[in-house]
């Protein structure tokens, strides 16, 4: 709350980095699947937790291009995972207004996700209350490199002069063009660092890092990391009193 005990606003932006589901099966001697099949039930959490707490974005990091690199048995079950997300979730998140998009390299997806995916952001496009973005096949740096290539080529064809590129610019070449960038950051499961998630958005977000495994991630969590978010000071390069 603020000075005068009126309720602070929600950050606009609120990014997740899941992390822990591996450790949490571990620790109680189940299958790396199992600990993602709980994992999927922490997104369900925080996705209604982010609603309820007036959150306008929401992105999840779920699956990084670096992912590609784990056993072929355990991406198999992280796609058959997200099928199964995608078939049965999609209807409640369209019953509670929520617009759904996915962005990462789907090149790497399976056509039937992909068709799954294209279902999910045509079905939900037109909805006006959370914003859900998931990060699929995901990797920061491929990102940005992606954008300085689109960048090129519009300078190429005589749509873009090398003068007129600046920070603005560069960001509307971005899977996140039509998003504010992230005001806060959370990774769960104890673990201090990006994993090249949102490299060029996160430049002047506030990072909370909390010990909870993702599946046993709730709106709890999310609270007690809004708390700490309004306890910090932004001040975006400049110095106090004068952002």
């Amino acid at each position: 709350m603020d000075t005068l005990g009126s309720p602070l606003p929600p950050p606009a932006h609120v990014a997740i980095i899941m992390d822990g589901n591996g450790r949490w099966a571990k620790a109680r001697g189940l299958p790396r699947v199992a600990g993602h099949r709980r994992g999927g039930e922490a997104v369900r959490r925080a996705v209604i937790a982010a609603a309820e707490l007036g959150i306008s974005y929401l992105t999840l990091f779920g699956f990084s291009s670096e992912n590609w690199k784990r056993p072929a048995h355990e991406v198999d079950d992280l796609m058959t995972l997200l099928r199964h997300y995608l078939r049965g979730e999609v209807a409640e998140l369209h019953r509670n207004n929520v617009r759904v998009r996915v962005i990462g390299d789907r090149e790497r997806l399976a056509p039937d996700i992909v068709t799954l995916i294209d279902n999910t952001e045509a079905l939900t496009a037109g909805n006006t209350g959370l914003r859900l973005s998931v990060a699929l096949s995901y990797g920061g740096r491929a990102e940005i490199a992606g954008a300085a290539r689109r960048i090129a080529e519009a300078a190429m064809a005589g749509m873009l002069r090398p003068d007129q590129i600046d920070e603005t610019v560069f960001a509307r070449y971005l899977l996140t063009a039509d998003m504010p960038d992230p005001d806060l950051v959370i990774r769960t499961s104890g673990e201090q660092r990006l994993s090249n998630f949102l490299l060029w958005q996160t430049a002047y977000s506030e990072f909370v890092f909390i010990d909870t495994l993702w599946p046993d991630f709730t709106k709890t969590d999310l609270e007690r990391a809004l708390s700490e978010f309004h306890g910090r000071e932004r001040r975006y390069g400049a110095t106090a009193g004068r952002v």
